[in-house]
């Protein structure tokens, strides 16, 4: 099966790259991935797959059973098991315009999904049971996963397999993890309200700057367990005073959470959203606070991580094999089992040399990673529904 997948991927590698350079010109941020969605779609009807979209928002999400699956379930149907790629970009400034840009990799990720599923069909694989592909919108809102779980994409599936580039600082170029221990995330976003005066009567007025600066002081003195990596930081502060003379009073800020443990972010976001709501007020100014997004943190699961990691030995040998990375990043996959513990998921971190880092704009990695990830992703599919019922 190895041969027959990396000989179909060395035909194929002008195709596969061809489709990676399309997706990346043509990026989309979250809930707008409008004419990414067709695209797939439109691969995946080529492909003679069926697919399915949403009316409420973007995504698609495709079917493949093997000929022992009819009933088309986990059931009585054979085991299911999900490639789950994400596929927005980020909206950042490149070289001084504005625009969707694909930094974070999901280009590469919807890729290799994609050619994972096509290869396994034109070499003649028959999987027994179902193979289930998620191209998921909104991951960078941490959204998205919610909304495929909500709507039962993932209510049959065993296996949940997902892929994710890494920094060359992390793991390099012909190296892979079967697992990637991300942290947990949350972005926080307040306002703060207080009284207009003239500034030569400070006192007639309650001035937000006073108070967004007592926030970002409380924040910074927050205090965590030193065992588990943590961060609070504030990353946003605006006041919309255009006056010198005038005391404001609306201002707004945004906090960026992190921790290492779903138990750890949540001790951390009681501590900091305590420590927000006395210092803001403490001048009199009105303090409101909400979560604007959230990430979960990864659960490592060993039998995934052993099967995936057979499939990457099997790729690029003993020597690339590397132990998980563990990052403080945060990526919205692991809701999946966190809210459907019957889901077995683990996800794949590729090496390949990529540099500055992730979200910066001007991102780059080695393209020939596009083949070995695929292959990754088509060889685990075949083991994982092999290794059904032989979990330890």
């Amino acid at each position: 099966m190895k041969q027959a997948i990396m000989s179909w991927l060395e035909r194929n590698s002008g195709d596969l790259e061809q489709t990676y350079h399309h997706l990346h010109a043509n990026a989309e941020i979250s809930w707008e991935e409008q004419a990414t969605t067709a695209f797939l779609q439109q691969a995946l009807e080529q492909m003679g797959v069926a697919s399915r979209t949403f009316d409420e928002h973007t995504g698609v999400v495709a079917e493949w059973a093997g000929e022992t699956a009819a009933a088309g379930s986990g059931g009585g149907g054979g085991p299911v098991a999900a490639l789950r790629s994400d596929i927005d970009a980020l909206w950042q400034n490149v070289d001084g315009v504005w625009k969707a840009n694909h930094s974070c990799g999901h280009d590469a990720h919807m890729t290799m999904v994609l050619f994972a599923l096509k290869c396994l069909k034109e070499i003649g694989y028959q999987p027994p049971g179902k193979l289930v592909v998620i191209f998921q919108p909104a991951e960078e809102t941490g959204e998205g996963a919610r909304r495929m779980v909500q709507l039962g994409i993932v209510d049959d599936v065993d296996y949940l397999l997902g892929i994710h580039l890494r920094p060359a600082k992390e793991v390099k170029f012909g190296q892979a993890s079967s697992a990637i221990y991300h942290g947990a995330a949350a972005f926080l976003e307040g306002s703060v309200s207080g009284r207009q005066a003239h500034a030569s009567r400070p006192n007639d007025g309650i001035n937000v700057i006073d108070a967004l600066a007592a926030i970002v002081n409380a924040v910074n003195a927050v205090k965590v367990d030193p065992m588990v990596p943590a961060s609070c930081k504030v990353t946003k502060l605006t006041v919309d005073n255009k006056s010198v003379n005038i005391i404001p009073d609306i201002g707004s800020f945004a906090i960026d959470v992190r921790a290492q443990t779903n138990q750890a972010i949540e001790d951390l976001l009681q501590k900091v959203e305590a420590a927000v709501t006395l210092a803001g007020s403490m001048n009199g100014a009105q303090v409101e606070l909400r979560v604007g997004a959230r990430m979960a943190a990864a659960v490592p699961n060993k039998h995934m991580e052993k099967v995936v990691g057979e499939a990457i030995v099997d790729v690029i040998g003993d020597a690339g094999f590397v132990n998980p990375t563990v990052t403080p990043g945060g990526e919205d996959f692991h809701y999946y089992p966190l809210l459907k513990p019957n889901v077995q998921a683990t996800m794949i971190g590729l090496g390949c040399d990529l540099l500055p880092g992730l979200h910066h704009p001007q991102m780059k990695f080695n393209l020939d990673a596009l083949r070995l990830g695929t292959a990754m992703l088509a060889l685990s599919v075949v083991k994982l529904l092999d290794s059904k019922g032989t979990e330890s």
